[in-house]
């Protein structure tokens, strides 16, 4: 399997502010694995390469290469889809914001939900893990994020067609960034909402497609945000592929990071350090990361 790569984020905190943000974001190019191959490989070897959210990653691959080949898509399989986005979703309220705000983590509640997400009482347990354990834990997160009083962020929309347009031009599209560390996660626990909803009434998983004439372009929203594949098909196999994750978008350069830290005040050194590990969560990065700050 190769890597998931890797994330740099570097800060200097002078005069009670953080200054200079950057990122290195390094990413190995899984997606060349996929030229010359044809589509029922590529579905397959999907999950290997991007095992978080695998199954979003298997659902849109499909979709993207079902359009590009002018053939009918299989229908997804929802109720993985809507457990693996819950669990990505839970994974951070319950373990890694409570750390960041100098809270214990919820290990054990968390651990024992994971062993049986995919049993006959997932109904009844994530009602009580909501309920009982992450409200309480909501109320604390919230409170440490002050920062700026902004509503959730606007949740964001599927447009294959315009993605497809983009790419093709060579301009890919900017995410929807959130406006604050609270609108983040704000947005994150309305999310869990929706999930919860959709598994009690056995929603279908968004998905949505654009393309043809061996041009396929599919989207569906993912614990980070908007997930993208592109193809393209020739004579039946792949010569262009491309995943863009809310990571390659977020990460690209320090625009995203740099909004978000913009007027946070940061008396001490050790706030400092604390808002910018927040604000490195509030955009998920989707591999492993290191945060460096060090006094300008």
């Amino acid at each position: 399997m190769i890597g998931p790569g890797q994330l740099t984020v570097r800060a200097g905190w002078l005069a009670g502010a953080l200054q200079e943000i950057s990122v290195h974001l390094e990413r190995p190019p899984a997606a060349r694995l996929f030229i010359g191959q044809t589509p029922g490989v590529v579905v397959k070897t999907v999950p290997y390469l991007y095992a978080l959210c695998g199954e979003a990653q298997r659902a849109v691959a499909a979709r993207a290469l079902a359009v590009a080949a002018g053939e009918p898509a299989r229908a997804a399989d929802d109720r993985p889809l809507w457990i693996e986005c819950l669990h990505e979703h839970l994974w951070r309220l319950l373990l890694d914001w409570p750390a960041a705000i100098g809270e214990a983590p919820e290990r054990e509640v968390f651990a024992a939900w994971r062993n049986q997400r995919h049993g006959d009482r997932l109904i009844q347990e994530t009602r009580y893990l909501i309920d009982n354990v992450l409200q309480p834990m909501s109320e604390k997160c919230l409170a440490a994020l002050v920062d700026r009083d902004t509503p959730a962020a606007a949740v964001p929309r599927l447009d294959p067609a315009g993605w497809l347009a983009a790419w093709r031009t060579g301009v890919l599209p900017t995410p929807v960034r959130p406006l604050s560390l609270a609108a983040a996660y704000r947005a994150r626990l309305a999310e869990v909402a929706t999930a919860f909803a959709a598994l009690l009434a056995e929603h279908p998983y968004p998905l949505a497609a654009a393309g043809g004439d061996g041009w396929g372009v599919a989207q569906a929203p993912t614990a980070r945000g908007v997930l993208t594949h592109g193809v393209r098909l020739v004579d039946g196999r792949v010569a262009d592929y491309r995943v863009w994750a809310p990571t390659d978008a977020y990460f690209a350069d320090a625009a995203a990071l740099s909004s978000l830290l913009a007027d946070v005040a940061c008396p001490t050194r050790d706030m400092a350090a604390y808002r910018l590990t927040q604000a490195v969560l509030a955009l998920d990065p989707c591999v492993p990361h290191v945060v460096e700050l060090q006094d300008a």
